[in-house]
């Protein structure tokens, strides 16, 4: 308890002077581990950006074991005016390495691009730069995106959005927000957003963005950009997405994502109890929150985790639904044990 309380209060003091005034540039995160083989692909593709406004990028680069630092410092020699590299002696993780790389922002407006995905539209920055410009009441703009997958080089749509509107009131998409799924409210890495609104965000609501609490940074960013003015889309497809490999997102055991996805699902659901977002869908959203955690500690063989989904589900007051009462009937003693020796043998026979 100290340390987190130790750990607000320096968020507070170091980061926020009320007053602070930021450059007339856009500020680029890019948050980076062990990603030699990507990281060039990513920064290619915001130096390439075309734009009335200056660019700045900030690395984080996380303490890699492979050679994505001297990646970085190849790029930063070739562009000392562009790229600033905050080069982690140990590896921080991501959420703490974000916020890191925000902090450390000059520019009015932000954008980030994580170290795998690329941007494919050269302007970009202009258009959203532009919008913001012409639109005080918007804290954040987003666009389309594809999804890449690494192994084949194909492309694919990521679906259609939930709100094509060019301008929405950003009140109106809190719950859409707080369910991420395969195509979120606002995917951060197409969005730029005003630096002064989330650090006044933060200034308010510190509890939210603390990497100790919570291993994610997208939903809490979005959600209060959102909730603190209109929120603005652009139909073009700007980014491609890097799927089909491991990620932060897309751990590489079943324990892993467990962990991701209650601490995801713990975010969302602070969120909506702090703010009383009310709405029936996110019954629903919880319930199939709890039925993939149960699932993914049947599949990992842990009796702890099935416990933690069934204190989370008592915490939250989430009702059973066909497919939970399923879950809890397979991680019973004896059949959890019968179920999985049967599954590793089909999964055998098939491989």
């Amino acid at each position: 308890m100290y340390r987190k309380k130790y750990y607000l209060c320096k968020i507070i003091s170091r980061y926020f002077p009320k007053m602070q005034e930021f450059k007339d540039i856009i500020s680029v995160i890019v948050c980076t581990y062990n990603q030699e083989d990507t990281i060039g692909r990513t920064l290619d593709s915001i130096l390439s950006q075309e734009c009335h406004l200056p660019v700045e990028i900030i690395i984080g680069e996380d303490g890699s074991s492979d050679e994505t630092l001297a990646v970085c410092r190849a790029y930063q020699e070739q562009h000392p005016n562009e790229v600033r590299i905050l080069a982690n002696p140990v590896n921080k993780g991501f959420v703490r390495n974000y916020f890191d790389c925000l902090f450390a922002c000059r520019g009015k407006y932000i954008a980030d691009c994580a170290g795998d995905d690329f941007w494919t539209d050269c302007s970009k920055l202009e258009k959203a730069s532009l919008f913001l410009d012409k639109a005080p009441s918007v804290g954040i703009v987003h666009t389309d995106w594809l999804r890449y997958d690494e192994q084949t080089g194909e492309y694919a749509s990521s679906g259609a959005p939930r709100s094509g509107k060019t301008l929405t009131n950003g009140k109106e998409l809190l719950a859409d927000i707080l369910m991420p799924s395969e195509r979120p409210a606002i995917h951060l890495c197409t969005a730029l957003y005003r630096n002064d609104w989330i650090r006044q965000a933060m200034h308010d609501f510190p509890q939210f963005f603390d990497p100790d609490a919570y291993q994610c940074e997208d939903v809490q960013i979005a959600f209060f950009l959102a909730r603190m003015g209109n929120v603005g889309y652009l139909p073009d497809q700007t980014l491609a997405y890097s799927c089909g490999k491991t990620s932060i997102s897309n751990p590489d055991s079943e324990e892993k994502q467990f962990h991701f996805w209650a601490n995801a699902t713990k975010l969302s659901f602070d969120l909506a109890q702090a703010f009383g977002i009310k709405d029936q869908r996110l019954d629903h959203f919880f319930q199939v929150r709890i039925h993939k955690l149960l699932m993914h500690a049947f599949r990992s063989g842990k009796p702890s985790l099935r416990s933690k989904a069934l204190l989370m589900q008592k915490e939250m007051h989430i009702t059973d639904n066909r497919q939970t009462r399923l879950a809890k009937f397979l991680l019973l003693p004896g059949i959890w044990q019968t179920m999985r020796f049967v599954r590793n043998l089909i999964k055998q026979q098939t491989h």
